[in-house]
């Protein structure tokens, strides 16, 4: 998978000032699913060449990741992932030439607005599409193109055509805008997105377009295609790039009014500092997450450098490509990679590889089971896995009065098999620490009622020292 980008521009080594890459050496960068390497081929003053390798391990794209073999067993082996360009390359644009993407120059700055002749080559890019689309993208940008389509095979022309082409585009503009668009449209062109695609990418495409996409004559076919053709987030692509240009930045990111900066946190957020203070709080460094679900905790336990190993459980392995996808495990560097792992499993049973951790989080997970399963589930985890803390949260099912929604007697969510009263859940927490040894402290999350309590309680578990209950 190779990208090279020419420019004939004088001094055309100014080209390596910009993308911030020594021409005197191949330097190598360790991507997730791979390795990229940047290399100069020709540096003079009257051209300069720069490529960016990819050496893909199509194994590691799917290492770790649940689910990733229902399509077959031989797809981790057998694809064109290694060989040709997608969205991988976006991912390695991104990463390895981030400075020259964001319009970053600090030692010649001068450089960044500064229009180049330049050429892009792309082998081997896959255009589902034919010739048609990849004029359609291009032209409309003021791309030369030149694209000779690759053989199916040239021993076997009864095969047909492929769908992968060798594209030059050539354009006089900033290295920037080049970058840009290339990032966006290399994953059009393949109709195809190795991650998961979420809120994250629709920004992503606003950041990226909003200086030429609004106006581009294939503006819902690249939107639908780089969103993997999710109607709702491709409809508000569309909303906010018909706005116009200038109000981009308060688009993607809204200054926060008046009323907004008074605005208490939500709940869920709320809940979330508080988890993550009672694990600080308890000097815990290597944290599960039994529950996982999309990974929001572990995100936020992710980017927090005082914790150490941290893992996550769900039974769901479909809400574990989804955690992958929003912790973007592909794209991070190797040392954050080993931090983190996501488990398939259940919390019915025994299971050692629960063990070894300082504290343990259960957030909003056991109004999910039935009567049985929850009293398998206070042995796998208090009595076998034992943390020495246990950060547990759970609906105050008082609260519930206060929500019209609701009322007074029903759930917050279908799937809930109860919601405790506090006094139930000071009675389940006693019977806990009363059979397993553990102490426990029971507060509140959220705005208080003086009659009906918090919304959220909130237990903190930690293992008795003396044997005995609190």
């Amino acid at each position: 998978m190779l990208l090279t980008i020419t420019t004939t521009h004088q001094s055309a080594s100014d080209l390596s000032w910009l993308l911030h890459k020594q021409p005197d050496k191949c330097q190598a960068f360790s991507l997730g699913f791979g390795t990229a390497y940047v290399f100069y081929p020709q540096v003079s003053d009257t051209e300069c060449s720069a490529c960016l390798l990819l050496d893909v391990d199509p194994v590691a794209l799917v290492r770790g990741r649940p689910g990733a073999l229902e399509s077959g067993p031989l797809d981790q082996y057998v694809n064109d992932r290694p060989y040709v360009v997608s969205s991988l390359m976006s991912v390695a644009i991104s990463r390895v030439f981030a400075s020259a993407l964001n319009g970053t120059c600090n030692r010649r700055p001068e450089l960044i607005d500064r229009e180049f002749p330049l050429v892009a080559k792309l082998e081997v890019l896959p255009c589902r599409g034919g010739e048609g689309l990849l004029d359609g993208l291009f032209a409309p940008l003021g791309y030369g193109i030149e694209a000779t389509r690759c053989p199916l095979d040239p021993v076997f022309s009864q095969w047909g055509e492929s769908p992968y082409f060798s594209v030059a585009l050539s354009k006089t503009t900033t290295l920037q805008t080049l970058l840009t668009q290339l990032y966006v449209l290399i994953p059009v062109l393949d109709n195809y997105k190795h991650y998961y695609v979420g809120e994250s990418e629709l920004t992503k495409l606003l950041e990226k377009g909003h200086r030429w996409l609004g106006g581009h004559p294939q503006r819902e076919i690249i939107t639908r295609r780089y969103l993997k053709y999710q109607g709702r987030l491709a409809r508000r692509a569309i909303e906010c790039l018909e706005e116009g240009d200038p109000s981009f930045q308060d688009i993607a990111n809204p200054s926060p009014t008046e009323q907004q900066l008074e605005e208490p946190p939500k709940l869920n957020q709320q809940r979330m500092g508080a988890v993550i203070a009672a694990l600080k709080a308890a000097g815990a460094k290597h944290v599960i997450d039994l529950g996982c679900g999309e990974g929001r905790l572990l995100r936020t336990l992710l980017s927090d450098k005082s914790f150490g190993r941290i893992a996550g459980m769900d039974v769901s392995s479909r809400t574990l490509e989804r955690a992958a996808a929003r912790l973007k495990l592909e794209e991070l560097p190797d040392r954050q990679r080993k931090r983190i792992e996501l488990i398939h499993g259940s919390l019915m049973y025994r299971d050692q590889r629960l063990t070894g951790y300082d504290a343990a989080t259960v957030v909003e997970v056991i109004e999910h089971l039935e009567a049985y399963q929850l009293i398998a589930f206070e042995r796998v985890l208090f009595e076998f896995a034992r943390p020495q803390t246990v950060v547990l949260t759970t609906p105050n099912g008082e609260y519930n009065g206060k929500w019209a929604h609701i009322g007074a007697t029903g759930k917050r969510h279908r799937d809930h098999r109860f919601e405790w009263t506090r006094d139930q859940f000071n009675s389940w927490a006693d019977t806990i620490c009363a059979r397993f040894g553990y102490r426990a402290r029971v507060l509140g999350i959220g705005e208080t009622d003086e009659a009906l309590g918090a919304p959220t309680q909130l237990g903190i578990f930690s293992q008795d020292i003396n044997g005995g209950a609190q």
